[in-house]
């Protein structure tokens, strides 16, 4: 099993209706997550800042970032794009963090 981090950053004001979303996440996104071996997937707020800290436990080769190809996905990032930082395809705007320390 490995673990994957990244950040994303979230547009002011929107902390509540992000939680809101999760809090209904589609049934057939969770689905594919679990199909590409994301066995668990935390997301953190840094209020100060609205970056949001996540990080995967991830079986296999594949993570969340390969999905973009996915309808569901594309779907899911049309729906949260009013409310998140996102790139040209609504993809929200992604950074992979390095681990520097494990105990």
């Amino acid at each position: 099993m490995k673990t994957l981090a990244f950040k994303m950053k979230l547009k002011p004001g929107m902390k509540s209706e992000y939680i809101r979303r999760h809090d209904l996440i589609w049934p057939e996104l969770k689905a594919l997550l679990q199909e590409y071996g994301i066995n668990e997937y935390f997301i953190f707020l840094d209020e100060e800042t609205d970056i949001l800290f996540a990080f995967q436990k991830v079986v296999g080769n594949k993570n969340s970032q390969d999905l973009g190809h996915n309808e569901v996905v594309q779907k899911w990032w049309e729906y949260m794009a009013d409310i998140m930082i996102t790139n040209d395809d609504l993809s929200p705007e992604s950074i992979e963090l390095e681990e520097v320390f494990q105990m």
